[in-house]
């Protein structure tokens, strides 16, 4: 798999960026299409051949243009557990991770770029960065793109843009999306409100692995809805003003929070760490809770010793895939539950010695 791993962090899980506070990351998408093929929902098993062999051209085209090194994963060399990882790791969607026939990857080391084979359209090339880097994230997905086209065809029409598979992608086949933290609004019930009319002004919020996913750890994942008519550029603008709307929104919440009732605030981080550094054994789902519950704690100075990134890089460590990764093997429930405990509680004491040295 020459210099990728599929263990470890990604760019994103690092933390840092702009808006890093409320904001885990930034992602653009292009959905893109081949002149000389059917979408892939028409392929044939020889076209869809050709394509993956033609993008292993592509690969080594973008291995040139001073991207770093890139390396192409075939789905159906990839095992079923590598191919979960990908998905917890938001390099790939749930739906490719189940295309072993036709799929694949391309990835650069860091991860921060990944561009998907044969997935809903014949390319998605995705550029994924900490915090709120919307603009930087298109920038280098667009010259990615145009590496590409240096190799390949694009079907485009003058009117319509570039041609994809669903018509919402239709235009700059472009979706931009901002992963954030959103605790206050939830606690204070006000996300269901303002998440509700965000969707009014073509603004689509999702949950942590996107469309039809759960908004777990207080995570939502924000994206335009709209492709066709502005630029690509406006766009981002759009969703960028959004985005600051919603954490001017998420502040104030977590202010009127303490203030009201410091005393209850306190309690609930303090008694989330506590398990957090204590427990034996944990499911996904009670980690991911308490893990947004420590972090609003770190961002509110209630835990200022412990470094905030922890929870970007734990929320995905601590999925199934990628602790059975770590661990070299396959884990049942109860393995997985012992094992994400004892992660947790080696991370957390990581990162209070880091700060405190």
């Amino acid at each position: 798999m020459g210099g990728v791993t599929l263990d470890g962090r990604v760019q994103w899980m690092t933390g840092g960026g702009p808006g890093s506070d409320l904001v885990l990351s930034s992602r653009v998408r292009l959905a893109r299409n081949l002149e000389d093929y059917p979408f892939p929902s028409r392929l044939t098993a020889d076209s869809a051949a050709a394509i993956l062999d033609l993008m292993e051209s592509v690969t080594a085209r973008l291995n040139r243009a001073g991207f770093g090194r890139f390396t192409m994963l075939r789905m159906a060399e990839l095992g079923p557990l590598d191919r979960r990882v990908l998905v917890e790791q938001h390099l790939i969607s749930p739906q490719h991770a189940r295309n072993t026939e036709t799929g694949a990857v391309i990835l650069n080391e860091d991860r921060s770029i990944s561009i998907m084979v044969n997935e809903e359209d014949h390319l998605r090339i995705q550029c994924l960065l900490p915090g709120l880097q919307l603009h930087k994230a298109w920038e280098i997905a667009t010259q990615v793109d145009d590496v590409i086209e240096s190799v390949v065809r694009y079907a485009f029409d003058e009117e319509r843009g570039y041609l994809t598979t669903c018509p919402t992608n239709l235009g700059t086949g472009i979706r931009a999306s901002v992963m954030v933290h959103l605790p206050g609004l939830v606690l204070s019930q006000q996300a269901g409100r303002l998440l509700s009319q965000l969707g009014k002004v073509g603004v689509a919020v999702r949950g942590l692995y996107g469309e039809g996913t759960e908004a777990l750890g207080n995570v939502f994942q924000v994206s335009n809805q709209v492709t066709l008519g502005p630029s690509e550029v406006e766009l981002i603008d759009n969703l960028i003003g959004f985005t600051r709307q919603l954490l001017d929104q998420e502040r104030s919440a977590r202010e009127r929070l303490y203030r009201e009732d410091e005393d209850a605030l306190k309690d609930r981080v303090m008694r989330a760490y506590g398990l957090l550094t204590n427990a034996w054994a944990m499911s996904s789902e009670e980690a991911i809770r308490l893990l947004s519950d420590v972090r609003l704690g770190i961002d509110l100075n209630i835990l200022s010793h412990v470094r905030p990134e922890i929870f970007t890089e734990l929320i995905v460590l601590t999925r199934p895939a990628c602790l059975q990764k770590a661990a070299g093997r396959e884990l049942d429930a109860r393995e997985r539950d012992l094992r994400r405990a004892r992660l947790i509680r080696e991370r957390i004491a990581g990162a209070i010695r880091k700060t405190t040295n």
